[in-house]
C-alpha cells in the first residue's frame, strides 16, 4: 500500500512540473470573426472545429508567450478516394505567408461528425506556431475548396523568460510624454502614421515594445487600433491591438487626454545593423516605450 502511495506521490509531483515549465493550462481558442463551427464527435466528446475559408480569414488573437496548436481535420465526401490532401496558408502579424502542407490523410476509425450528412471527417493533423511574449495575430486560410477542412486551435502558455529590461530612447526628433504610473514617472513617445518612431539597433537582440492608445476623456470601452514595424520602406509586421482605459496610469501634465492600458509586442532583430520605424496606420496618436534585455544594452545607438 505504502509503495502505491509513494508511486501516486511521484507521479503528481512529476505532473506539476510539467505544467510548471508550460506555464499553464491548454487554452481552447475560436476565431475573431468566421466561426462557421463543425461539430465532432470524438471517442465520445463532442468537439467544435471551424472551417477554414479559401477567401475570410480566421483570425486568431492570443498573448504570448507560448505554443499555438493548430489540429486540423479534413473532410471526405462520397466520391472522395482513400487519401486526401490539403494546405493551410497562415500568417503571423502580418507577417510572411507560410503553410503547413497535409498528405495522405485517411478517415478517422474514432470520429464521426454529428451532421451526418457532412460525410466522414479524416484523420487529424496538427502543427504548432511558437509564439514570443506579447499580443499576436494569426490568420488562417485554406489554399482550395477541394477539401473541406475545420481545426481546432489550441493554445499552451509558456513562462516568460526572466531577464531585466531596461528602458532606452528612440533616434530624434521624437516627442516624450510623461505618465504617472504606481506613483513613478515613467516616459513614453508619441508616434502616429506620420511621425514614426526610429530606433536603430544591432543584432541580434529583442526588443520589447509597450504601447499606450491615447483616448480622449470621453472615450468608453475597448477600442481596436494597429501599429506597423517597417524596415527600409517595407512593412515587417502589423499588431492588432486593443485597449481601454487604464486605471493605472495617468498623464503627469494633461487632464483632457487618457491613457490606454499598456500592451506589448516584441520584435526579434536579426543579426547586423537594423533602423526600425514604429507607427499608426490608423488615425490614431499612439505612446511607445522600447525596452531591450540589460545585456543587450550595449548594441543601441
Amino acid at each position: 500500500m505504502k509503495k502505491i502511495q509513494f508511486v501516486c506521490l511521484i507521479l503528481f509531483l512529476l505532473s506539476m512540473g510539467v505544467m510548471a515549465q508550460s506555464g499553464g493550462k491548454p487554452k481552447y481558442l475560436k476565431p475573431t470573426n468566421f466561426q462557421k463551427r463543425v461539430a465532432t464527435v470524438t471517442s465520445g466528446k463532442t468537439r467544435n472545429y471551424y472551417s477554414l475559408h479559401t477567401v475570410k480569414p480566421s483570425v486568431i488573437t492570443v498573448n504570448g508567450p507560448g505554443k499555438l496548436r493548430v489540429i486540423s481535420r479534413g473532410r471526405f465526401k462520397p466520391a472522395t478516394g482513400d487519401k486526401i490532401k490539403y494546405e493551410i496558408f497562415y500568417t503571423v502579424d502580418a507577417g510572411a505567408r507560410k503553410s503547413a502542407l497535409v498528405n495522405a490523410a485517411e478517415r478517422s476509425k474514432n470520429a464521426t461528425y454529428v451532421n451526418g450528412t457532412l460525410g466522414v471527417p479524416a484523420q487529424n493533423r496538427e502543427f504548432e506556431i511558437v509564439l514570443e511574449r506579447g499580443t499576436h495575430t494569426i490568420e488562417f486560410l485554406l489554399k482550395d475548396s477541394i477539401v473541406p477542412v475545420a481545426v481546432r486551435y489550441v493554445f499552451v502558455p509558456s513562462k516568460p523568460k526572466k531577464q531585466e529590461w531596461m528602458a532606452f530612447s528612440p533616434l530624434q526628433p521624437s516627442e516624450p510624454v510623461d505618465l504617472i504610473s504606481k506613483e513613478s514617472t515613467v516616459t513614453y513617445y508619441r508616434f502616429s502614421d506620420g511621425k514614426p518612431l526610429k530606433i536603430e539597433v544591432n543584432g541580434p537582440a529583442e526588443l520589447r515594445v509597450m504601447t499606450r492608445l491615447e483616448m480622449q476623456y470621453q472615450m468608453k470601452g475597448k477600442i481596436d487600433y494597429r501599429v506597423q514595424v517597417k524596415e527600409n520602406n517595407m512593412v515587417l509586421n502589423t499588431y492588432q491591438l486593443s485597449s481601454d482605459r487604464s486605471e493605472m496610469a495617468a498623464y503627469k501634465d494633461r487632464k483632457d487626454v487618457v491613457p490606454g492600458k499598456a500592451r506589448e509586442f516584441v520584435i526579434d532583430v536579426p543579426k547586423g545593423k537594423h533602423v526600425f520605424e514604429i507607427n499608426s496606420p490608423d488615425k490614431n496618436t499612439v505612446l511607445g516605450r522600447i525596452m531591450l534585455p540589460k545585456k543587450d544594452v550595449k548594441l543601441v545607438k
